[in-house]
Order: C-alpha cells, then structure tokens, then sequence
C-alpha cells in the first residue's frame, strides 16, 4: 500500500536536484505535489511530467519563498488543486562560500533571505492549511557539524535551520503537526557539478570521510523525506537526521 495515499505535498525549490527527487519520491508513494520553482519552470515542468506519466498527480507553480506573498499562494495552490496540505519539504536554498573578509552584506541577506526567512515563511503559510495534522521537513546540511572553512554564512543559515526546527516542533506539536530537518552531506547535483565540486579535491576528501565510500545521490535524501513524511515516523519530531553515509 502506498505510503502517502490521498496526502498532498509542497516542496520547494523541486525543479532539480534533490528537491525533485523528493516531490517524484513523494509521488510514487502516492501523494499529489506541488512542484515550485523559483526560475526554472521548464525544470519544474519536465517533473510534473515525469509523475503524471507514471500515473501521478503534481501541478508547477513559481513562486520565490523569500517573499510572504508567493509563499501564501504556494500553500494556497496545494489547496486549490488537490484540497487539502499535509506535507511540507523546506528544500528551496542557495549557497555561496566565502572567506570572513569576503562577507558583505549582499552575501548575508541573499542566503539567510532564503534559507531562513523562507522557511519560516513557507511554513507559516503552509501550517494554516494543516488542519488534521502534517508533517513539515526541512532540508538542513551536514556542515552544521563539520564545519568547514569558509562557509560562516551558509552554515551560519543551516544552524538556524535546526534550531528553528526545534522551536517549531514544540510550537505546533500541539497540533500534531511533525517538524524535523534532514541534513545530508555532499550530494551530487547539478548545482555540485555548476560549482565544480565534482571530481575536485574537496569531492575526493569527502569520500575519504565517508565511511560508506562514496557521496550522497538525491534519492539517499529523498526515501529518508518520504520516511519523516509518512505515518512511520509519527512519533519523530524536533529530529536532525544526518544524512550523510557516516561523515563526522
């Protein structure tokens, strides 16, 4: 039986990546989702494509969940075309390293503006429609704990990603609505190819830190999403899973 029958899902920033793996993951367990964008619709409307081949239910819609208003109409959107939101994913994030002295302003906002308020945003919007409960998953990163060089902002917004899933699985626990983050590790996507971190040197040290062997794929993060959005992880909340093959 298919885990997420008849439940309905919003993931953000699903046009590639893992975030597309998450909502066709999603799907083929049987939930109808709502595929956003933030630039790529042709992306976005290539997995919309791919679930409803494999007899699914998905809709594209744009929207950048920085700003209070389009992350209201994604929310809104689940609503409209499938009647309901059950199910969150907090995908959407941009990350760029930098040395301390390289930090400015402009650099600050553009990845706290969309890892941080974003989520927050998107979740407030979502948690409106969530009536018999939910299960909201946020999408942390592995460089909370290891930390490395260079990252004070991106890991500066992930850190506040696991501690606003903490605050937020005690705020609507009471609802019965599920709050936890998932952290991977190095995942190959496209925006890991665009960065040049695969085949680099970092990419083989990464390995080298991973007991299982190798860097994540998006479907290492997407079954561990679809597990902390279905009814087998009803008594998890508040969680940060390490997702991350072993890295320490």
């Amino acid at each position: 039986m298919s885990k997420l029958k008849d439940k309905v899902a919003v993931v953000t920033g699903a046009s590639k990546g893992i975030g597309a793996a998450i909502a066709k993951a999603l799907a083929a367990e049987g939930a109808a989702v709502v595929v956003n964008y933030a630039s790529s619709k042709a992306g976005a409307d290539a997995v919309v494509a791919e679930i409803t081949k494999a007899g699914g239910k998905a809709v594209a819609v744009g929207g950048d969940v920085s700003r209070a208003a389009d992350a209201q109409a994604l929310a809104d959107a689940a609503v409209l075309n499938f009647g309901r939101l059950d199910i969150l994913v907090n995908n959407s994030g941009v990350y760029e390293f930098g040395a301390l002295d390289a930090i400015t302003e402009e650099h600050f906002h553009k990845q706290f503006n969309v890892n941080v308020l974003g989520l927050l945003l998107t979740t407030q919007a979502a948690a409106r429609h969530m009536k018999d409960g939910g299960s909201v998953i946020n999408i942390g990163s592995l460089v909370t704990r290891i930390v490395p060089a260079e990252s004070a902002v991106y890991t500066g917004t992930k850190g506040a990603v696991d501690a606003i899933t903490g605050v937020l699985a005690r705020e609507l626990g009471p609802r019965q609505i599920r709050v936890n983050t998932v952290n991977p590790g190095m995942v190959e996507t496209e925006g890991t190819h665009a960065a040049g971190f695969i085949g680099s040197d970092f990419h083989q040290g990464a390995i080298a830190q991973t007991p299982l062997g190798r860097i994540g794929q998006p479907q290492d993060i997407a079954s561990i999403v679809t597990f902390l959005a279905s009814n087998d992880a009803y008594w998890l909340t508040g969680e940060q899973l390490f997702a991350g093959g072993g890295m320490r």
